[in-house]
């Protein structure tokens, strides 16, 4: 006979059984609902006319995320190793903001955050496809990162010279007031940003800019193209497909189409 905890597990965690789909499309369904709901808040007119209602449906959804987490936790058997997963993370910020808006005020809008648990979607609807393109990408990330590092370090160099530069030749009335405020105009303009409230007005100051305007297009094209070529090196052997279903024991999922225990904690599937 399936126990409370085991039933509980399969409509919570698992996608392919009909309640738990119903479950997981239910509770996106409530997502939605509760994001759409943060942002009319943030509209004046909508806040002041509405302020019982927004506080009515933020609570409401509140408690119902706090269950369900509760459960998630009750229905696996190493709560622990959930909670520290990126789901399980996603999960308990999606209810923190609301208390700490009692004790903080202002902070009710981090409630945002909780549009990271449509990511739920890709599993719900059976796309775990994209679960492994996501990890080829972090892959591809984790192989580039020495070289980024080096790369934004070189960045970061050439910029507070550039800027001290900058400092030293234009005045405090173009806006470059000091080498801090210089940096910042440095890292806006080779960028490309440029958002305009500081610019010089000397020709070397004008002609340091352009050059650094042209050095900004490089600056955008090599990060992309270290993980561009990363991503285009393919993994020896086929790539096993990926499994929707759920680990009884830390709730993570994610493994291989034909895995018989979970890669994070050794359970059996």
């Amino acid at each position: 006979m399936i126990s409370t905890r085991d039933r509980i597990h399969e409509i919570i965690f698992e996608a392919d059984t009909p309640a738990g789909k119903r479950f997981d499309v239910i509770l996106l369904w409530g997502i939605v609902a509760s994001v759409v709901t943060v942002m009319a808040e943030s509209v004046p007119e909508w806040h002041e006319s509405y302020r019982r209602v927004f506080t009515v449906l933020e609570w409401f959804f509140t408690v119902l995320f706090t269950l369900e987490y509760v459960f998630r936790l009750w229905a696996v058997r190493r709560p622990l190793q959930y909670a520290t997963s990126f789901f399980g993370m996603v999960d308990l910020l999606a209810i923190l903001p609301t208390f700490l808006g009692l004790v903080l005020p202002g902070t009710g809008s981090l409630r945002i955050i909780r549009i990271l648990r449509l990511l739920r979607v890709f599993r719900v609807f059976k796309l775990a496809g994209f679960i492994q393109e996501a990890k080829g990408l972090q892959s591809a990330l984790r192989a580039s990162r020495r070289r980024i590092i080096v790369f934004l370090s070189v960045v970061m160099a050439l910029v507070t010279i550039l800027g001290t530069l900058m400092y030293l030749i234009e005045d405090s009335q173009s806006g470059f007031s000091s080498i801090p405020k210089s940096i910042y105009w440095a890292i806006v303009t080779v960028t490309t940003v440029g958002y305009g409230d500081i610019a010089p007005h000397t020709v070397l100051g004008q002609i340091i800019a352009s050059i650094m305007m042209i050095i900004g297009y490089a600056i955008i094209a090599v990060p992309t193209g270290m993980i561009g070529m990363q991503m285009m090196r393919k993994p020896d052997g086929a790539v096993a497909e990926v499994s929707t279903q759920a680990c009884p024991s830390c709730g993570r999922d994610g493994h291989d189409e034909d895995a018989e225990h979970c890669k994070h904690c050794g359970h059996r599937l």
